[in-house]
């Protein structure tokens, strides 16, 4: 009886070791890694879909039935062709074909370049589809009638034939920082969030592409450590106020071998933000924008396969929008026929959906509300729906409706209070509903176009019933109200035992960029452990939605505009002040924690908000407007030139004088987003103003600051900082 008491003793020693929720356990083990359903590829007939999945140690595209949930045959696996690796893959309309990248490397947020292979599902050979010793490719993608592969390396357009794998090359000017010809440049990927810059014709004789002219964009340089003698990296980056890519539109036609361009008009301080193909015959939807991006037009011209040499083309304009502040770009537009189109708008002060007739420029509203759709997943023609997402119920959730264009009765699909995302079927008879909440992971079931639950995918049971061991504590949704009376989104979470007499210190986690929440019911990866962690060691955790976040209508989205940062900071303020003032809470030991945007906020925090905030921790902030890409000050701000003295006002270099509390300022130097020099510029101003402050770079991290044992580092460092500052 002694021995198993002792043995029962040790296994509840280890369960309890094993039990610490701590920074090793999150950042350097897979023990939070929830389960996902990977892959997910539609395919064409509507009935069927694709996916990856890892077994045996081969990874393998598994074709399954909607309908059955069953797989149907394993379409490519790794064991065949010894173990290869690879990171995507695309399936052609017809199966025949399947598209794998290899040696995948990343460039900038979005973008990467591989090594492709098409595979003969056939035939079952697996071949490259380009002389792989002339370098890495991008952006390949299938033509619609399944012939042919285009793709770019060093930044030219090129094709292959499927039937004889001959490399054709469309353009020929390419270089690096100077034209680029098939893909985007750096402010494009990131602010427009698209990096491929070609598109297939419908019929698949024609290739519509984007050449950029980066030859008058000033070119930044990054320090890059690791050998004797650090090297320069270099690459174009328009920063506000500065010059912008020349933009140039050009189909090619595969057939005659000519290429013909759109005609953009005379003012070439323009942004073309999206182009495609609509359901007319050889008709190119060009979207252009003005610098401020507060008007957009979308132009049509017609490239027929027969126009004589040297022949124009007419540019005819369908649809114009203004705003007196600055317009959202969206992946929501459909073209459902020859003439009408789904388009979505802020225009009625809410983000709602619209059928556009772009021949005759008429509209219908199909939705209307006091809330906002946030994406549109497709029509389905037979029973005239529109899918798409909403956060209808709250700012916090998101839900999956459909709704009739004729009778606009909407319907909801989901039924998890969370957030719901939906992957359809090509007919939208199905769809796969991916859902979590705040605090539980992915939840994955196959559904029918109604919503009926068919079958469950994934559970991550494995994940729920480990967290259980490590008795976490619940997000609180609330809200609190800022100076002016409004009720802003937060949440917050609190130790399970809270202390009246000695109280508890409080960390904000803030974002606070336009149209960003951080106040979201839905799983929140590895931080949501962090924050369990550290409310293990009695902190309470809390994150408020200022002005000038989304999904609570335009007014309030567009509040901070020309103005970023002061009535967030207000709000932050205002919030810390509420917390404050809680019996549970030390309003002596307020700390505050943001990345990028959200640095930038701590550090306007720390120091407007001086009497307020004893400890901030800035990631990665923007410093001064200055020194950001021009598209995204720009359409918040305006230009230097235009509006410098709220660029100045709302600085936090322009604010260090005001610093009284802790200050822990942390960024990467290879960080091509925000650059190093933001922070390097804040630590001269704290140097001049004799200010006390902690810094930390991370040589040659990105602004996401990982690899190898570089986030437990980091964490560590900011676990430190807030036990040294907050509790003690």
């Amino acid at each position: 009886m002694k021995n198993w008491l002792l043995f029962i003793t040790f296994i509840l020693l280890i369960k309890t070791f094993f039990c610490q929720l701590n920074n090793e356990l999150i950042w350097s083990t897979n023990t939070f890694y929830p389960k996902t359903v990977r892959g997910i590829n539609p395919l064409e007939n509507g009935e069927h879909y694709s996916s990856l999945k890892l077994r045996n140690g081969s990874q393998e595209i598994i074709k399954f039935s909607y309908k059955k949930n069953k797989e149907l045959g394993v379409l490519f696996s790794s064991k065949d062709f010894n173990d290869i690796k690879f990171y995507d893959y695309k399936v052609s309309n017809d199966q025949k074909w399947i598209l794998i990248a290899t040696q995948t490397e990343s460039i900038y947020r979005h973008s990467s370049k591989s090594y492709y292979y098409v595979y003969n599902t056939k035939n079952r050979r697996l071949e490259s589809i380009a002389d792989t010793s002339k370098g890495k490719q991008r952006l390949a993608e299938f033509s619609p009638d399944n012939n042919k592969i285009a793709y770019v390396r060093n930044n030219n357009l090129y094709y292959i034939n499927l039937n004889d794998f001959k490399e054709i090359q469309v353009t020929t000017n390419g270089e690096i920082n100077n034209i680029i010809n098939g893909a985007t440049d750096w402010v494009y990927e990131e602010e427009f969030s698209i990096d491929k810059g070609f598109y297939w014709s419908n019929s698949g004789d024609k290739i519509a592409y984007y050449v950029f002219d980066e030859s008058k964009v000033k070119e930044f340089q990054m320090k890059m450590y690791g050998n004797i003698y650090p090297t320069h990296y270099k690459f174009k980056y328009p920063k506000a106020g500065e010059k912008n890519s020349n933009i140039g539109i050009n189909v090619y036609n595969l057939f005659s071998k000519r290429t013909i361009p759109f005609d953009l008009g005379k003012n070439s301080d323009i942004y073309v933000p999206r182009i495609m193909w609509s359901k007319k015959k050889d008709e190119l939807i060009v979207f252009k924008m003005n610098r401020l991006q507060n008007k957009l037009e979308l132009l049509s011209g017609r490239f027929y396969s027969d126009m004589p040499n040297n022949t124009g083309v007419r540019i005819n304009k369908l649809y114009e929008e203004t705003s007196n502040t600055y317009l959202d770009i969206h992946d929501n537009t459909i073209f459902i026929n020859e003439n009408d189109m789904v388009w979505t708008s802020e225009k009625d002060g809410y983000n709602h959906i619209y059928i556009i007739d772009y021949n005759n420029g008429n509209e219908k509203q199909i939705t209307n509300g006091q809330w906002d759709v946030t994406e549109v997943y497709g029509y389905d023609e037979n029973n005239k729906n529109i899918y798409f997402q909403a956060a209808k119920e709250s700012p916090t959730r998101r839900e999956i409706y459909s709704v009739n264009i004729e009778t606009k009765e909407i319907d909801l699909l989901s039924n998890g209070k969370g957030t719901n995302e939906a992957e359809f079927s090509n007919n939208f008879k199905y769809f796969i509903n991916k859902y979590s909440n705040a605090d539980n992971p992915y939840f994955f079931t196959l559904r029918d176009k109604s919503g009926k639950v068919l079958f469950e995918l994934e559970n991550n049971e494995e994940l729920i019933s480990k967290m259980l061991d490590f008795d976490l504590v619940k997000k609180e949704f609330i809200t609190v109200p800022n100076e002016d009376g409004i009720e802003l989104n937060a949440w917050i979470m609190k130790p399970t035992k809270l202390d009246t007499i000695s109280k508890h210190p409080l960390l904000m986690f803030v974002y606070g960029g336009p149209g960003i929440n951080t106040v979201n019911d839905e799983w929140s990866g590895m931080n949501y452990f962090w924050f369990q962690s550290l409310v293990k060691k009695g902190f309470v955790v809390a994150s408020v939605d200022s002005r000038g976040t989304g999904y609570r209508g335009k007014e309030f989205k567009h509040s901070t505009y020309l103005q970023l940062g002061k009535y967030e900071t207000r709000d932050q303020i205002s919030a810390a002040q509420y917390f404050g003032n809680l019996n549970f809470i030390d309003r002596s030991k307020i700390g505050i924690f943001g990345w990028s945007y959200g640095g930038y906020m701590s550090s306007l925090c720390i120091t407007k908000g001086a009497d307020i905030f004893n400890s901030a921790i800035a990631v990665a902030p923007v410093t001064n407007w200055r020194y950001y890409d021009n598209i995204y000050t720009e359409r918040f701000m305006r230009t230097p030139a235009e509006n410098g003295h709220n660029y100045d006002t709302n600085s936090p270099i322009n604010h260090v004088d005001k610093l009284k509390g802790n200050y822990l300022l942390i960024h990467g130097t290879a960080d091509d987003n925000v650059h190093f020099q933001n922070s390097l510029e804040m630590v001269n101003e704290l140097v001049n103003n004799n200010k006390d402050f902690d810094f930390f770079a991370y040589p040659d991290k990105n602004h996401g600051i990982y690899g190898g044992m570089t986030r437990l580092h980091l964490y560590n460092k900011m676990n430190k900082f807030l036990e040294n500052n907050l509790q003690q």
